[in-house]
């Protein structure tokens, strides 16, 4: 549902769009035409974007907020499969093939997306084949991280999996300061646990655990991390 504006400086719509990888090297016409298609809308955090089971007719960049790719069990359990960042795409999937949406997307925080039809989209990507290319990239990128997600739940134990959880969010959020690398990202116990794949109680037994021995310190709920080579011995453990 689209809400009130975000407060924030005004924003070409087409730049957003071309410093993405994936469209980028777009005609400017081609990019003009696209970015001028799009339509901004605006969620609050918390805010469902779509759910999985929906139809899949656009693609959508994110310009502010951040955006998670979620599924549920039937009991209720959630896996959080991706977090989208700032100047990222997502819902190519569906958008590709047609087919209903694959899993659920939910604003982390309050967000704004420019939504990419695919009546819009389509006839620029099969008329451009270096992007069709970049999208089977994208895609292949998507399958890598679902696979690293699937390996670590039957390979690695408790302590390898937030290890690598936290070094994996470290390659998207991670900002080099004096004491670490600090995560520009803030996510509660529960979130880590769902992305993770471990329960809530295991993730503050490690973060506890890893702050005491000075791998890693908390404030205000963002993560440092200290010794990131403490945390690569440990990800490389397997069960």
């Amino acid at each position: 549902m689209a809400t009130a504006p975000l407060d924030r400086a005004p924003f070409n719509r087409a730049e957003i769009l071309a410093g993405h990888f994936l469209l980028r090297h777009l005609a400017p016409e081609d990019l003009s035409r696209l970015a001028s298609s799009a339509a901004l809308v605006r969620h609050r955090s918390h805010a469902t974007i779509f759910q999985k089971g929906d139809r899949g007719d656009s693609m959508m960049a994110v310009v502010a907020g951040r955006v998670k790719i979620c599924t549920y069990s039937p009991d209720g359990k959630e896996l959080v499969l991706n977090i989208i960042d700032r100047g990222s795409l997502f819902g190519e999937i569906a958008l590709l093939d047609g087919q209903p949406r694959s899993a659920d997307a939910v604003a982390i925080e309050d967000t704004e997306l420019l939504v990419l039809e695919r009546n819009r989209l389509m006839p620029i990507l099969t008329g451009n084949p270096d992007t069709a290319t970049r999208m089977i990239t994208v895609l292949c990128q998507r399958l890598r991280q679902t696979s690293e997600v699937l390996e670590d739940a039957l390979l690695r134990d408790a302590p390898s999996r937030v290890a690598r959880g936290l070094l994996r969010l470290a390659g998207t959020f991670g900002k080099p300061g004096a004491g670490g690398v600090r995560l520009d990202i803030k996510l509660s116990q529960q979130q880590m646990g769902s992305l993770i794949g471990i329960s809530r109680e295991s993730i503050n037994k490690y973060i506890v655990d890893w702050t005491r021995s000075g791998f890693i310190s908390v404030d205000h709920g963002f993560i440092t991390i200290t010794d990131r080579e403490a945390l690569e011995s440990l990800s490389d453990a397997e069960v």
